[in-house]
């Protein structure tokens, strides 16, 4: 399904982060999106659905890597997650009460 044109799909913060937030529901298929710093656009070719306030993968991130957002570790990648894939809980795990990769 075509995505809606001249709206943003998603916003990245930080030049640099693994994964931005969906600012609206998408679908499958190119998306545009930006950062708050950093490019102005970026074309992600989507894999799947993402929901509103979700998160998607900006580039490859393997499993155990950290995931950065903001320009911060929030997480760590429990499987391989391709650019353009969902990012949530089924693939990632907190990095909030943890100094290092288990």
């Amino acid at each position: 399904m075509a995505q809606a044109t001249g709206l943003p799909g998603y916003l990245a913060h930080h030049d640099g982060d693994l994964v931005a937030v969906a600012v609206r529901d998408l679908e499958p298929g190119p998306v545009e999106g930006g950062y708050l710093r950093g490019p102005e656009n970026v074309t992600i070719e989507l894999l799947e659905p993402v929901p509103l306030g979700h998160k998607l993968a900006l580039t490859d991130i393997a499993e155990g890597q950290d995931v950065i957002e903001y320009g911060h570790r929030v997480g760590i990648a429990t499987a391989d997650i391709p650019k353009g894939g969902y990012v949530h809980v089924h693939n990632v795990r907190s990095a909030r009460w943890q100094n290092s990769v288990a």
